[in-house]
């Protein structure tokens, strides 16, 4: 599914964009306020998302960060996931471009954020590899043990 695609099938169209995917410093939780939305328009909104960051890894992160709490989905969490379609909306034009090169270097970056999720501590790890200047694989994701320290968070990442 393409980003217009989905822009279409939530009615977002002609929606404001703004220069960010999510706002800076934003932590989701789980036990904000009460009010719930329909969870399975959620998870199906996440799951078009989580397709499209094949070709848009820059919304890896925020789309990932959505999906933590799919369970109960409440208004805030709906709002992110808004925000994130705001964001596309003014990058429409942002994607990979694979082009041919002679260049064959294998390089590749990792980075952790040592207990930032504020309800269970865990770390989200993330890596990028690439093969001469074009991306080959990628990946976001929440560590499966709270770390306690910055260098077994480190160690687990590249595990």
């Amino acid at each position: 599914m393409h980003a217009k695609d989905i822009l279409r099938k939530v009615n977002m169209m002609k929606c404001n964009p703004v220069s960010t995917p999510m706002e800076p410093r934003k932590k989701l939780s789980k036990n904000e306020e009460r009010y719930h939305v329909g969870a399975s328009r959620y998870r199906s909104l996440i799951e078009s998302l989580k397709y499209l960051t094949n070709r848009r890894p820059n919304l890896m992160l925020n789309v990932e960060v959505t999906t933590y709490i799919m369970e109960e989905p409440i208004y805030t969490h709906w709002k992110t996931l808004k925000r994130i379609l705001r964001y596309m909306n003014g990058t429409l034009s942002f994607g990979l471009m694979y082009t041919k090169s002679d260049i064959y270097q294998l390089s590749g970056y990792l980075n952790t954020d040592w207990c930032e999720d504020v309800g269970d501590q865990k770390s989200t790890t993330g890596y990028v590899f690439f093969m001469g200047d074009t991306t080959f694989t990628w990946l976001s994701k929440k560590q499966p043990t709270v770390a306690l320290s910055m260098c077994e968070d480190e160690y687990v990442a590249a595990s």
